[in-house]
């Protein structure tokens, strides 16, 4: 028998957009032939939906408007194992096998929709809520890669309400250029990079924009690389890449259209060196407890020392994305890349 896995896109997220391109490509590799595909809209507002029209409508963000949609839920009832949809004023459930979300950011990829699958009853293909909560989290995701033995970035922690005096205190202290970064975003939104005293009140109120805690952190000499992991007892690991900025850092704008950077897959780093960042990567993995796949971000140093950035838990997925090239290096197509993570989540 087919096994039925829903596909969760869009998501109330500032990341929504990221996620209709990745949900789309990930869909469309999904075998037919294998799975019953069942896909799960939700929206900015954070409305639910069946959505039941083409894959095409989805990256064009006109999936809701154009194609046939039904009100629907995760129900909570264990017995359903189910989605719960509304039709013509009748309800039925569609039993699944497992939940793919492919969501981005806040409300999607930091454990809130893995959690309500995990109180269903419903396998999660990925990281669970508890491992999505913390990798989400920068400061605690630091604090558990320290305790693990790795490297991480100095760094204070702030809540809303901090005074700003203290703030520029302790940056100072870090010395400049540094980051302020909300505590819990994604694809680099609401992160500055600032090099003057003068800039930080600005780049702390930006942050504080998108999130109710922030984090200061340091400047690490050196250049970024990442690494793909898949798998929960036995860990397959794709070729590390590297990211080559010419100026700034991989914000938003970089991370989607490389106007000014480069990303070399494989990283132009010794074979010795990639072995390290793969186990490392592992050593993060494991450490916050992640399941399923995942993609950990370092920063390679000038003396050749690791420094843990972050996990991505729900790392983008369109055919030109960081993950699955870097899977791809190891010999997966795109397809086997999804039909790998489909056989470890069922």
């Amino acid at each position: 028998m087919k096994g039925t896995v829903a596909v969760l896109f869009g998501g109330c997220s500032s990341e929504y957009g990221v996620s209709l391109e990745s949900a789309y490509s990930v869909s469309n590799a999904i075998s037919t032939e294998t799975y019953n595909r069942i896909m799960v809209g939700i929206t900015q507002g954070g409305d639910w939906y069946l959505y039941e029209g083409p894959l095409e409508l989805i990256p064009k963000d006109t999936w809701q408007a154009k194609g046939p949609c039904s009100p629907a839920q995760i129900s909570l009832q264990r017995k359903d194992h189910g989605l719960l949809v509304w039709r013509d004023g009748q309800m039925e459930c569609i039993r699944l096998d497992a939940v793919l979300p492919i969501l981005h950011g806040k409300n999607g990829e930091d454990g809130t929709v893995q959690g309500i699958c995990e109180l269903a009853g419903i396998p999660v293909i990925g990281c669970g809520s508890l491992s999505s909560a913390l990798c989400m989290d920068k400061h605690r995701a630091h604090l558990l890669a320290k305790q693990a033995g790795v490297e991480v970035p100095r760094g204070y922690c702030y809540e809303a309400g901090t005074p700003v005096e203290q703030i520029q205190r302790e940056a100072k202290a870090l010395e400049y250029p540094l980051f302020v970064k909300p505590l819990r975003a994604g694809s680099s939104y609401g992160i500055t990079k600032v090099d003057t005293g003068e800039k930080l009140e600005k780049a702390v109120e930006q942050a504080f924009s998108y999130d109710s805690v922030i984090v200061v952190e340091e400047l690490v000499d050196g250049f970024e690389v990442g690494c793909a992991v898949v798998g929960r007892e036995e860990l397959i690991t794709g070729r590390a890449d590297e990211i080559e900025l010419s100026k700034g850092f991989f914000d938003f704008t970089e991370k989607y259209t490389l106007k000014t950077s480069k990303i070399h897959m494989p990283a132009r780093v010794d074979l010795e060196t990639e072995s390290r960042i793969q186990e490392t990567a592992k050593k993060i993995y494991r450490a916050l407890g992640c399941s399923g796949f995942a993609r950990v971000d370092l920063f390679l140093k000038p003396d050749g020392s690791l420094v843990f950035n972050e996990v991505n838990t729900i790392p983008g997925f369109t055919s030109h994305s960081r993950f699955p090239n870097m899977m791809k290096g190891v010999g997966y197509s795109f397809e086997e890349i999804v039909e790998l993570l489909l056989e470890e989540g069922l």
